[in-house]
C-alpha cells in the first residue's frame, strides 16, 4: 500500500476544485447553470426587496387609516356634544 502525501496547498487547492465542482453541480440541478443564472438571481432579490417595501407600505397605510379614524370619530363626537350644546 502506498502512501499519498500532500502540502497544505496542494489539499487547498483539491478541496477548491471539488467546492466548485459541487457548487457547479448545485446549480445545474436548479436550473441556474446558463448565463442567466445571476439576472435570474438578481430578478429574485429585486423582487424580495419590492415585496418588503410593499409590506412596510401596507403597515404604515394601515397605521394612518386607524390614526385618521379614531381623529375623525373624536372630532364627530366634538361636533356633535357643541351642536347638542347650543
Amino acid at each position: 500500500m502506498s502512501t499519498i502525501t500532500l502540502t497544505v496547498e496542494e489539499l487547498e487547492a483539491m478541496l477548491d476544485r471539488a467546492a466548485k465542482r459541487g457548487a457547479k453541480a448545485a446549480l445545474a440541478e436548479l436550473g441556474l447553470h446558463d448565463d442567466t443564472a445571476s439576472k435570474d438571481l438578481n430578478d429574485v432579490r429585486d423582487l424580495l426587496s419590492a415585496w418588503r417595501a410593499t409590506r412596510k407600505t401596507m403597515w404604515h397605510t394601515a397605521v394612518k387609516l386607524v390614526t385618521a379614524s379614531a381623529l375623525a370619530f373624536i372630532a364627530a363626537a366634538v361636533f356633535m356634544s357643541l351642536k347638542n350644546g347650543q
